[in-house]
């Protein structure tokens, strides 16, 4: 421990803290723009500076010594800070209005709090044509302040290396390598660089014109379905405190903005479920040599697989994630019982997630209706918008149900969205497919949390089945070299069945969540692990109180199964449910 004064407040904090952790520790808040707990500090904004014995020094990257005496603000700082603001501004645009992050911009309010109403300084603002090439998310460099945030994520933390620094000076500018678009680069549209940025330099590709013109067409009958991990981060757009779930006021909300139907994707992770733990049945009992299996309801994840890791496709599972699988059923089966014309239908998925837009259109197999299974995906923070758009007072409006027949849902799909939830459900259900029997004990507490890789171990049957499950894509290659090494060298596998979601803390956290620059646990850099923990908290609540927490006692999915789909991985299940992998190997 070391002991030091800031602001003539005695401080103690463990070795290594830096000065800036050390002033949030007793309530000091120092300004900075490039700072994130995800990240390892840059020092590129120079907002944070302090006065340490004497000397003027940047708090992000500067360890506690002992017996450090640190002062946070004076004069000299204040006025420092505003005149490296005003150079940030200088070299920005000046299109607040038109701006994406309008109100929700860590430079916008960091300059409203300094009293920076002018431009007192030249702009020298460099226009670049702007990267929407991946159709998921969109890259303006004219708005991008260096404060390196996405770079930090892309590289250090999901190992994916989309992003880069390139030229020097005045010239820097952040891009793919050689500049490059983002759709020819090695992204995987997990939009976690847009989670991250600070300003509107990376924001998620808006669909919300063209659902607006979908319900304005008199001709069409409009289809929305909301994920799990939608409903526990919404309310913060509206002053909700974090980890509220809203089911009921999203479905009223969603009513009044003029949908048709209002079905939830919960169905389709129940449908995932059954599909997925037949396969793994199959798999563990008859077929050890096709193991492990990997889960595949991430898109981000899927995109990783074909890119970098095509000698895996054998072991993926081949199901379709749960909301492509409520496209497909809404424009078959739905269509067939409400006797509606499919070619009317149009299907809105609302994701925590901006990778999904990619999804939707990857294949053939995302056309397994007949027509494209789900027609448009548009993230929480776009549901977000339109509600406000719609004059929705989302605060006060009741709460409603979800529609028949693709509303109900069981305990297992809410824990879809965060890490180790799809694991969890999986179990679950392929325990009493084994057995016959129910889990005496629903929860697996070693998959729960934070942990970038978690494990564990199940016994069914007698026989043990290794679970893995990773969150956040650069923990995924430490799972992946396990088992290589394990195959190359004849050696028994290490695990039978493995997790991945890209994005840490799973979908609650995914690249479509809210950014929060406020709030007792968010200011000033947005999501942390505490909110992440608080989504997660609110799903798992809900499966806790569940009538029904397995989704093979969801009557709605056997009423589904005996109506229209027949067996389990049967025939029609693998045209409309399942889908391929195609190898489009490219090397990092």
């Amino acid at each position: 421990m070391v002991k030091l004064k800031i602001d003539n407040h005695e401080v103690e904090v463990p070795a290594g803290t830096s000065v800036l952790d050390a002033a949030r520790s007793v309530q000091i808040e120092i300004p900075t723009l490039c700072n994130h707990p995800d990240v390892d500090p840059s020092a590129g904004c120079g907002m944070c500076i302090v006065r340490i014995n004497g000397r003027i020094i940047r708090s992000c990257c500067t360890p506690v010594s002992e017996g450090m005496e640190v002062i946070t603000t004076d004069a000299e700082l204040f006025e420092t800070r505003r005149m490296v603001l005003k150079l940030i501004l200088s070299n920005h645009p000046s299109s607040c209005l038109s701006c994406a992050r309008s109100g929700a911009c860590e430079l916008q309010e960091m300059a409203n709090t300094f009293n920076i109403t002018d431009a007192p300084l030249p702009n020298l603002t460099k226009r670049y044509d702007i990267d929407d090439s991946t159709k998921a998310v969109v890259l303006d460099n004219s708005k991008c302040i260096l404060c390196g945030r996405c770079v930090e994520v892309c590289q250090n933390q999901q190992n994916i290396w989309a992003l880069s620094y390139l030229h020097r000076g005045l010239a820097t500018r952040i891009t793919p390598a050689n500049g490059i678009n983002l759709a020819d680069s090695p992204c995987i549209k997990c939009g976690q660089c847009s989670a991250h940025c600070p300003t509107g330099a990376i924001v998620e590709y808006d669909d919300t014109a063209k659902v607006w013109e979908m319900l304005r067409n008199p001709d069409l009958y409009t289809i929305v379905q909301i994920a799990p991990a939608v409903r526990v981060a919404i309310g913060e757009e509206f002053g909700f405190e974090f980890g509220a779930n809203l089911t009921g006021k999203t479905y009223a909300a969603l009513r009044r903005m003029g949908f048709d139907k209002v079905f939830d994707t919960n169905f389709g992770a129940d449908l995932t479920i059954i599909e997925e733990a037949t396969e793994f049945v199959r798999r563990f009992t008859k077929e050890p040599e096709s193991l492990p299996m990997f889960t595949s309801c991430c898109p981000a994840w899927v995109d990783m697989l074909e890119k970098f890791n095509s000698d895996m496709i054998p072991n993926f599972s081949t199901c379709k994630s749960p909301h492509e699988m409520v496209g497909a059923m809404a424009k078959t089966y739905f269509a067939d019982k409400a006797g509606i014309d499919p070619a009317k239908i149009r299907v809105v998925s609302v994701m925590p997630c901006t990778a999904k837009k990619w999804e939707i259109s990857r294949s053939e197999d995302m056309k397994s209706s007949g027509y494209q299974d789900v027609d448009v995906s548009i993230t929480t923070r776009e549901l977000a918008k339109m509600i406000k758009q719609a004059g929705i007072d989302f605060r006060n409006i009741k709460e409603e149900q979800a529609d028949s027949p693709l509303g109900e849902y069981s305990g297992a799909a809410t824990i879809f969205g965060t890490t180790g939830g799809v694991m969890t459900a999986a179990l679950r259900t392929a325990y009493f497919y084994i057995t016959g029997k129910e889990l005496a004990q629903p929860e697996f507490k070693d998959i729960e949390g934070l942990e970038g890789v978690k494990e564990t171990k199940v016994t069914i049957n007698g026989a043990e089945v290794r679970i893995a499950v990773a969150h956040g894509v650069g923990n995924v290659e430490k799972i992946l070299n396990r088992i290589r090494e394990a195959k190359a060298n004849g050696e028994e596998l290490p695990y039978h069945f493995v997790e991945v979601m890209a994005c840490r803390g799973g979908c609650v956290a995914g690249g479509g969540q809210p950014r929060v620059i406020g709030g007792e646990y968010a200011k000033p850099y947005g999501i942390t692990d505490h909110i992440r923990q608080l989504r997660a908290n609110g799903l798992f609540t809900e499966d806790e109180k569940a009538t029904n927490r397995v989704s093979h006692h969801n009557k709605s999915i056997q009423s589904l199964y005996d109506e229209y789909i027949g067996k389990p991985g049967g025939e029609k299940a693998h045209h409309l449910l399942h889908t391929h992998y195609t190898p489009r190997n490219m090397y990092k």
